[in-house]
């Protein structure tokens, strides 16, 4: 098979688009479900999330009149684009399929704030003001989740490890699949106080980045009608909703691949990873379900603040080897 056909395979089914998508749905579900049981509910029906998309594909696409019709248009695209590279590379690297590209970490922040970025633009293309108001709130959310968010992942970078003969080692990679390597051979960073700090910092901030309760108030449904996706119907909300699914299916093995992990080799790896991948996701929907909404300020003191702070003395407490 030519490295065409082998990239295409990885991008459109496995570990790609479909694989991603189909993944994301079922946690969807899972968050539904588990929300259920908390506010003693029944819950939706396992394929509930695919009939909510299939139903939204269907619909017409209504555009404002004052909006910007390209940028509405394909920016939901290009969130999702983003959302599913970062995917690829994740699962590239958890399975070792193939080649990791230099710094892959890095390359993976980027294409995961793109969603973001895309939501941003897309709120602020469509002219409606309760929109913009949405797309500003994310915009300062994302500068807020940001910087904690990749210091705590750089906790796991630049560990430095004791060897059997009581000789130091730096870590001193990007390259996610080193990381996990690191982890089989010296044990997972988060049974360290760095690894265990970094790792709560991080959750947070994906937490976040999902726009999960407490920190969805660039949707906030009660005050702004859903927030910079307001204008959208159709495909393109579809897309953002998809784009939703597949950042659930990747941040939560992102997190067990750099704190909880090694690559998955055998069977019961991958159901002992699958098994920590679902632990985090139900965190998510705990935190969630637990915690009222906060304010624009109290986010954005909160991240810039304790988060923050927290990962820097994490990163500190790794040079140190604890």
């Amino acid at each position: 098979m030519s490295d065409i056909a082998v990239w295409t395979l990885f991008l459109l089914v496995f570990p790609g688009m479909l694989f991603s998508v189909a993944l994301g749905l079922c946690l969807c579900w899972v968050d539904r479900k588990v929300t259920a049981l908390v506010q003693w509910r029944k819950g939706p029906p396992p394929m509930q999330p695919f009939w909510d998309v299939v139903k939204l594909l269907g619909k017409e696409v209504i555009a404002p009149a004052q909006a910007w019709l390209t940028g509405f248009l394909w920016l939901p695209f290009v969130g999702f684009a983003g959302a599913v590279l970062g995917a690829v590379l994740v699962w590239q690297a958890l399975l070792g399929l193939g080649p990791q590209p230099a710094g892959d970490l890095i390359v993976v922040l980027y294409l995961l704030a793109m969603p973001g970025i895309a939501i941003v633009l897309g709120g602020s293309a469509s002219g409606n003001p309760l929109a913009a108001v949405g797309a500003s709130r994310e915009m300062k959310l994302m500068l807020a989740y940001e910087l904690p968010f990749v210091v705590a992942l750089l906790v796991a970078a630049f560990q430095v490890r004791t060897l059997p003969d009581g000789e130091t080692t730096r870590a001193a990679t990007l390259s996610l699949q080193g990381i996990g390597m690191l982890q089989a051979d010296h044990g997972s960073v988060l049974w360290r106080p760095s690894g265990l700090l970094a790792f709560a910092v991080a959750l947070l901030c994906a937490h976040a980045k999902l726009g999960f309760v407490p920190f969805d108030v660039a949707e906030a449904d009660t005050e702004l009608a859903e927030g910079a996706l307001l204008e959208y119907s159709g495909a393109p909300l579809a897309f953002f909703k998809l784009t939703n699914a597949v950042q659930l299916a990747t941040l939560p093995v992102l997190l067990v691949l750099v704190f909880w992990g090694g690559p998955v080799t055998t069977a019961w790896g991958a159901v002992w990873f699958a098994a920590k991948v679902l632990l985090v996701v139900v965190l998510f929907v705990l935190i969630k379900n637990t915690n009222p909404r906060v304010r624009i300020d109290q986010a954005l003191r909160f991240f810039w603040g304790p988060a923050t702070a927290a990962a820097l003395v994490a990163l500190v407490l790794a040079q140190f080897g604890w």
